[in-house]
């Protein structure tokens, strides 16, 4: 098993943990225990057959209008129809209870020589029950509903956040925080689901009672209603501007400040192995104690204006209370106003307060749900870089001919990586691109897969611009091995037919004879079944690129582009690959980043990239004979190598 010795990290890898066991290996088990596999297979035999749904999705057809709440309710303003009559039945069955109250002491009790009426005490009695059923009901009715109506909203804006970073393109990824895309797809969405699940039904309920509660009180007594509204309103609304203005301040602040906390701990789970290594978890924590600090200090600013603000509309409801209670009670002794209505009065007078409290309250979830939306506004306005054009044509079936002309290419405006490229690969050649680190090799690949798209210039297959054709017919006829192949959670299978999710068992396993593991699979539990860890981790590298060469196999791509997909192998696994490389590459046009020479030897022609520039091309024999850059790299590697070394790599003449 000589695709071992060379490995990484991982050691044997996953496949020596599934013959030795997990513990070997000193990970968690990824898959099913023994002893419960058999009832796993008995559940599962029990699960009805489903069809695959059809899941829409264009790089260049989609939603492009600013998301606003507006547009977000639009597609469900029936039901939100169905929860505001919910809302008109809950808050009217709320605020009946104080006019009840004035006919039960007026009409009911009496007062100042009215006889009382025992049957009038009945009949509101009862009505007063049957109101607070109705309101019982109808809430109960109406959280429901909306919880409804809002679990269907955020279902669909995480399905179109998730769909949108799907589209970007890799730039983007490049320079924005994973840390960052995270807070968008969590603590964002959370606070939306907030604003919806208690704050716009909410506001609307508080709303409607002030609406409700000032009627009432103006029909009971315009003085006093007018009163109410001159000297305690403004007071009110003093207060709630300047809290709307240091609330803004605080909670966009607070927005910026998670997204912080959530980079630093995605960036620090991702380097865990780097941390244990250089024992910096000492000075990880202190890091993440100051941008946790800032997080709290953010929250801790929130808090305050909000203690401010609800302590001071506290007041002056209690204020307000006791002025109209003072003013009332003289009006009630000199007859101008019967007991009855200003107990009404003053009960409507605290069910006035409490609605604005609640309102502001309310306006924290808002301030919340707003810069959350915002936040994924922006994200959602994110056009990508290599975005598909609407007039986009199909790429028909590719033979294989790339060429760049004039391309200049660069990663920021004004500092180009590649200048003056112009090159012609030819339908079905193994061509390689060398030279030193940084000179712009992947970056020529990058543009081929259309990663990227040339600052001017243009790159083109069988004649047609790649800017030209649309993503999915282009990249469905590419293979692309990377220098460090990516592998998700999920099964060895499923790693594999990653491109061809369809592909049958003996598919994936003729990819693996192909590049030559199929004797280790075949001695694993169960098989191409076996599940690895997410990423990889517990795979050697090895293990990991011969998956990844896999994967390309089974793919069948018109043109395979491989970033170096032997440097993580030893000589053995090598030479192995290159027979298996044979059989991949055979028919196909290939462009081969090489950082080891013998790699590059093996291609049709070679292209010496220095500085961003094409500065030599033609064959291994062809370069050597022209004893320039290509020349000297050629002697210093026979230099460093044995003799025998050097036999069996001797090239062979394209």
């Amino acid at each position: 098993m000589g695709m071992m010795g060379g490995a990484g990290a991982g050691g044997g890898g996953a496949f020596a943990a599934a013959r030795g066991g997990a513990a070997a290996s000193g990970l968690p088990f990824a898959g099913i225990p023994p002893e419960l596999q058999a009832k796993v297979d008995d559940l599962l035999a029990t699960e009805p057959d489903t069809e695959t749904p059809e899941v829409p999705f264009s790089h260049s057809d989609y939603d492009r209008r600013r998301l606003r709440l507006r547009t977000l309710l639009a597609p469900h303003w029936l039901a939100l129809v169905g929860a505001l009559g919910l809302v008109a039945v809950e808050t009217v069955a709320m605020q009946a209870g104080p006019a009840l109250t004035q006919i039960g002491i007026d009409d009911g009790i009496g007062f100042g020589g009215a006889e009382g009426d025992k049957r009038v005490l009945v009949v509101v009695s009862a009505i007063y029950l049957l109101s607070i059923v109705v309101n019982i009901g109808a809430g109960r009715a109406r959280v429901a509903w909306s919880g409804r109506v809002g679990e269907r909203l955020m279902y669909s804006l995480r399905v179109r956040v998730f769909s949108h970073l799907q589209r970007l393109d890799v730039g983007f990824f490049t320079e924005e925080k994973a840390g960052r895309l995270m807070s968008r797809m969590t603590s964002d969405i959370e606070s939306l689901t907030q604003l919806f699940h208690e704050g716009l039904i909410q506001m609307v309920v508080q709303g409607l009672t002030l609406i409700v509660v000032v009627t009432f009180l103006f029909t009971y007594d315009v003085r006093l209603a007018v009163i109410t509204l001159l000297i305690i309103v403004p007071f009110m609304l003093v207060m709630t501007l300047w809290f709307r203005s240091a609330s803004d301040r605080g909670y966009a602040a607070v927005r910026d400040r998670i997204a912080d906390v959530l980079a630093h701990l995605q960036e620090s789970l991702s380097g865990v192995r780097i941390v244990t290594a250089h024992n910096r978890q000492r000075q990880n924590i202190a890091e993440h104690r100051n941008i946790a600090g800032t997080y709290r200090e953010a929250n801790d600013y929130t808090a305050k204006v909000g203690a401010v603000y609800g302590g001071g509309t506290e007041v002056v409801g209690i204020a307000g209370q006791a002025m109209i209670l003072l003013i009332g009670g003289r009006m009630v002794l000199d007859g101008d106003l019967d007991p009855g209505e200003l107990t009404a009065f003053i009960l409507y007078l605290s069910a006035f307060f409490a609605p604005i409290q609640q309102l502001v309250n309310l306006y924290n979830t808002y301030q919340k749900g707003q810069a959350a939306m915002d936040k994924l506004a922006d994200l959602l306005e994110s056009e990508p870089a290599t975005a598909e054009q609407r007039n986009a044509v199909v790429l028909p079936p590719i033979q294989g001919e790339i060429r760049f002309d004039d391309v200049e290419f660069a990663y920021v405006p004004g500092s180009p990586v590649l200048t003056d490229v112009d090159l012609t690969i030819r339908q079905g050649e193994i061509f390689a691109l060398v030279g030193p680190t940084g000179a712009g090799k992947s970056t020529i690949a990058s543009l081929v897969t259309r990663f990227y798209d040339p600052t001017r210039g243009s790159v083109s297959m069988d004649g047609h611009d790649l800017r030209d054709v649309t993503l999915e017919s282009l990249r469905g006829q590419l293979g692309i091995v990377p220098q460090e192949p990516f592998l998700f959670g999920g099964s060895i299978r499923d790693n594999i037919a990653f491109a061809r999710p369809a592909a049958t068992d003996d598919e994936v396993l003729e990819a693996c004879r192909a590049v030559g593991i199929e004797d280790l699979v075949e001695r694993l539990p169960q098989g191409i079944h076996t599940p690895c860890h997410e990423r990889g981790v517990s795979l050697s590298s090895g293990e990991r690129q011969l998956l990844a060469l896999a994967r390309a196999f089974l793919a069948r791509p018109r043109v395979l582009v491989l970033d170096e997909a032997t440097s993580n192998l030893d000589l053995r696994s090598e030479s192995k690959i290159e027979r298996a490389l044979d059989t991949l590459l055979e028919g196909r046009t290939a462009i081969i980043i090489a950082h080891r020479l013998s790699t590059a030897m093996r291609a049709d022609r070679i292209a010496v990239v220095d500085r961003g520039r094409i500065v030599e091309l033609g064959s291994h024999d062809e370069l050597v004979a022209q004893g320039g850059q290509y020349a000297e790299m050629y002697a210093t590697w026979e230099r460093h190598t044995s003799g025998e070394h050097a036999g069996e790599h001797q090239p062979t003449s394209a």
